[in-house]
């Protein structure tokens, strides 16, 4: 494998689907040849389902339990904890208060985002963390009880395979298995849990569940409720191309962070969602980056005389200060 090579036109049909068995063999081959398939999705699609990733259902069906209970709570018992008024972008977001996508009216979802925290510990005395931009203790609501037991559960198991994904990305871009091990040592990762309202009609005006864009961290785990087909990505013949929920995977999409750290080897590509169905629907991103002291710049092995770096270096938390600002502080 060789990080020099061209970028594919990304002319995707579909998204591939990637059996992640393999990363758990001790069998370095095996490993190596996942990581050859995951290389190709991430310069082809940026895009891919991953199955057995080792999330156990009970803990997916609880945590969509505290999500759809705590989202049919009152609006002025959600807005308790706007994330306006914590400091570091944490909390619960209304619908229609961002707008990712110019020229639109607004995004019709809302968001409870959450980050890192031991999930055995009482929230009340967590440990100061490290995460930069959103150092800070994660805020909880009363109701329901386990939300944040249900939501700590998946945050904790989506994170175990984002570690393994790191290490597979390694392998896939001619790297030591363990290079990003020391650049993710304090888990900068958010979570959001969002809520769709139905949205039959859409996308015939300006109003989507969230416009087109592209996400700005390394990459973002997306579980996606069963049944409900929502999320397309943008082909390079600008034709939207449906992700539909598919049993006992996720979705892996990769941000604009490591775009620029495989200085554009990887594709970060455009995305957006609407629930065109008749119901309510419901999904979890984890957004994963590095420590945010790291600086992001291209490397080494995406370098070459004939493919100069592209990106100069920037602090990973300062990046993501000015994403999140630029989103919701505009």
């Amino acid at each position: 494998m060789s990080c020099h090579a061209s970028v594919c036109a990304g002319a995707f049909e579909s998204i591939p689907i990637i059996d992640l068995e393999g990363a758990f063999s001790e069998d370095e081959a095996l490993r190596r040849a996942l990581a050859q398939q995951i290389r190709t999705a991430c310069m082809d699609v940026g895009f891919f389902y991953v199955k057995n990733h080792g999330i156990a259902q009970q803990c997916l069906d609880e945590v969509l339990r505290v999500n759809k209970e705590y989202y049919s709570l009152p609006a002025e018992e959600k807005m308790k904890l706007y994330h306006k008024t914590v400091p570091n972008f944490k909390g619960y977001s209304p619908p229609m208060e961002a707008n990712i996508q110019p020229g639109n009216k607004g995004d019709l979802h809302e968001g409870f985002r959450i980050g890192w925290e031991e999930k055995s510990v009482d929230p009340v005395v967590q440990k100061p963390s490290r995460d930069g931009v959103m150092a800070g203790a994660n805020v909880w609501p009363d109701t329901p009880e386990d939300f944040r037991i249900a939501c700590m559960d998946y945050y904790h198991a989506a994170l175990a395979v984002g570690k393994k994904l790191f290490c597979l990305f390694a392998l896939a871009l001619d790297l030591p298995e363990t290079y990003f091990n020391d650049k993710t040592l304090y888990s900068a990762a958010t979570m959001r849990t969002l809520h769709y309202p139905p949205q039959p009609d859409a996308p015939d005006d300006k109003i989507l569940g969230i416009g087109a864009h592209t996400d700005f961290v390394c990459f973002t785990i997306l579980w996606q409720q069963m049944g409900l087909e929502a999320l397309q990505v943008l082909n390079s013949r600008e034709q939207w191309i449906n992700v539909p929920p598919l049993p006992g995977t996720l979705v892996i999409n990769l941000g604009d962070q490591f775009a620029r750290w495989t200085n554009d080897i990887f594709k970060s590509t455009v995305h957006r969602a609407a629930n065109k169905n008749m119901i309510d629907r419901y999904s979890i991103a984890l957004f994963f980056g590095t420590d945010y002291e790291i600086n992001i710049e291209p490397i080494y092995t995406c370098v070459t005389a004939e493919r100069p770096a592209i990106y100069p270096a920037i602090a990973a938390g300062e990046y993501v200060r000015q994403r999140l600002k630029a989103m919701y502080h505009k």
